[in-house]
């Protein structure tokens, strides 16, 4: 008894009486409003919208002008997770996550000896799951779009026609990638070539391939002439994959995770993706504590929420898969006790080792090249929509028939228990690869409700960072009282159990904060370049309005009406 006194005297002291006003410094709108990666998917979406188009119709025009004008991350060659609420309150969840073909198998990464073979699951044929994005814009469209298909897709393909210009961020990243373009694809391939800023890139192939799939629907892509250059391709470069994987493949609808932080609703995306238990786990851990009054990016702030999310991906990685192929003990990671009983050896006074800090104990038992998109529109209707090809251009292999890159999500699944992916991540047997198996996924689209209203829509890019930074994201508003652009804009931390060490986005944090988390025994990470997270989030203001958050760190943009 004497252990739970304490600890209910924190949950007391942890509610939330920090409740001065926000002020909004980001854009702010009467209506409606999307927040994506470019500002020309951002328009196409509030475009669609201003037609008639609801929050849904507006996310297939905002994905496919993404795979337009994004695609480092946008696509048509690979898959993604949404979260929505409607206006009347009802959430819900969809699938839309790749799928390893038919003919993979357990160990089609390994050498004769066991060894992961080097690029096998990234840079090659065989690294592509089944794409899924049309599936997923199709199954949300049939479910609650109310504009013809043709209608949404018309300014998607008329940008793609007239081109996109390329920005100082693309072409950086463009020529980072050339030589691999050119190893990959061929000196002609539309991305072998060298872009400047200002330049136009056109995309008559993709246009062509859109207007296929706007005039013939969905089929077109799994069934029709689409899908047959598709697998014709993919199996000249030696993949496995074949027309069956496509003509099988299906988006599922799922029951979101939904949970309560103080006087906050939080709903998010449930497995195959880990965002939602991780975040509902971090966010639990923390909650008994006031750390409002600790500081934002406090030496406090910051070791509580660091041991929370290392106990979190140790149980991400041992547990977590695909829940049509694994029995996974989501009830008991989420349970209350077993989740205060995982931070009881937390202190202050020094840092756990992730070497001693294991899975839990539960009887009977994801580059950052990801992109979200937050939409609310007039009806109040909000979708929190993450997709991705996993890594930069997926596998680099681009289609130049089709207009599209492919993805490397097999990278995602435990080539062999215990050895890390591209994100540093480890796994087990849960998300071992199996033929028709979705990958585990660190995408976290998330949605937030206070006072059973619509508060905040959020989402982010950044493999294993992703579920870190939508959680700081939802703190900065909610504990620290900054505006929607201000929590983005924020400086942000990350730690996933292994490797053991805080990544810090360099020159963000001031010296002697980190000099006093070295002292506690963690080990700081500040030269790692990757970026971490690239949120898009949307904040209903006290008078209803909409203020967007859209992440200074690259081309993202607000826009609405």
């Amino acid at each position: 008894m004497k252990k739970i006194i304490p600890f209910l005297f924190l949950i007391l002291i942890g509610c939330k009486t920090n409740e001065s006003a926000i002020n909004a410094t980001g854009l702010v709108t009467d209506k409606a409003m999307v927040v994506s990666a470019r500002e020309e998917a951002s328009i196409i979406g509030v475009e669609i919208m201003k037609k008639g188009g609801n929050a849904f119709d507006a996310m297939v025009a905002t994905e496919l002008a993404l795979a337009v004008s994004y695609p480092q991350a946008g696509n048509l060659g690979g898959g993604g997770f949404m979260v929505f609420r409607k206006a009347n309150g009802e959430t819900g969840a969809l699938d839309y996550r790749e799928k390893a073909p038919l003919a993979s198998t357990k160990d089609m990464f390994l050498d004769n000896g066991g060894n992961v073979i080097e690029g096998k699951s990234t840079a090659s044929a065989f690294a592509s799951g089944v794409p899924a994005t049309v599936a997923g814009l199709f199954e949300v469209h049939k479910k609650y779009g109310v504009l013809p298909i043709a209608t949404i897709l018309a300014p998607v393909i008329a940008l793609a026609k007239k081109g996109v210009v390329v920005t100082e961020h693309q072409a950086e990243s463009l020529s980072k990638y050339r030589e691999t373009f050119i190893k990959t694809n061929g000196p002609s391939s539309l991305f072998s070539k060298a872009y400047k800023v200002g330049d136009t890139i056109k995309y008559p192939a993709l246009a062509a391939t859109l207007h296929r799939i706007a005039t013939n629907g969905r089929d077109e892509f799994y069934k029709g002439e689409t899908a047959q250059k598709l697998v014709r391709f993919l199996n000249n470069k030696g993949g496995n994959m074949a027309i069956q994987d496509l003509n099988t493949y299906e988006a599922k609808w799922r029951s979101p995770i939904t949970f309560e932080y103080k006087d906050l609703k939080i709903t998010s995306m449930s497995p195959p993706s880990s965002g939602g238990i991780c975040l509902n786990q971090i966010m639990k851990m923390i909650e008994p504590y006031n750390i409002a009054e600790m500081g934002h990016n406090s030496v406090k702030a910051i070791q509580l929420i660091t041991e929370a999310e290392r106990r979190a991906y140790a149980d991400r990685n041992s547990f977590l898969g695909d829940p049509d192929f694994v029995k996974l003990p989501v009830k008991e990671l989420l349970d209350a006790t077993y989740i205060h009983q995982r931070m009881s050896d937390f202190s202050f006074d020094k840092a756990s080792k992730s070497s001693s800090i294991s899975k839990g104990n539960i009887a009977g038992y994801e580059s950052k090249q990801t992109t979200h998109y937050s939409i609310v529109d007039a009806d109040g209707n909000a979708v929190s929509a993450t997709t991705t090809l996993n890594d930069n251009y997926g596998s680099k292999i681009y289609c130049d028939e089709l207009g599209f890159f492919l993805n490397n999500q097999m990278d995602d699944f435990s080539a062999k228990p215990g050895v890390p992916n591209l994100y540093g991540l480890t796994g087990t047997e849960a998300n071992s690869i199996a033929p028709g198996k979705r990958m585990l996924s660190s995408m976290t689209p998330t949605i937030v409700e206070k006072n059973g209203k619509l508060f905040m829509v959020v989402g982010t890019p950044g493999g294993s960072t992703i579920i870190t930074s939508v959680l700081q994201t939802i703190l900065n508003v909610y504990e620290y009282n900054m505006s929607m652009q201000e929590a983005v804009n924020a400086a942000r931390f990350h730690h996933q159990w292994l490797p053991d060490e805080i990544t810090f986005e360099p020159k963000s944090f001031d010296k002697k904060l980190l000099e006093k988390l070295i002292l506690k025994g963690y080990k700081v990470n500040e030269t790692n370049k990757e970026i971490i997270g690239e949120v898009d989030a949307i904040l209903i203001l006290p008078d209803g309005k909409l203020e967007g958050g859209a992440d200074k760190r690259e081309d993202n943009k607000a826009t609405g009406f």
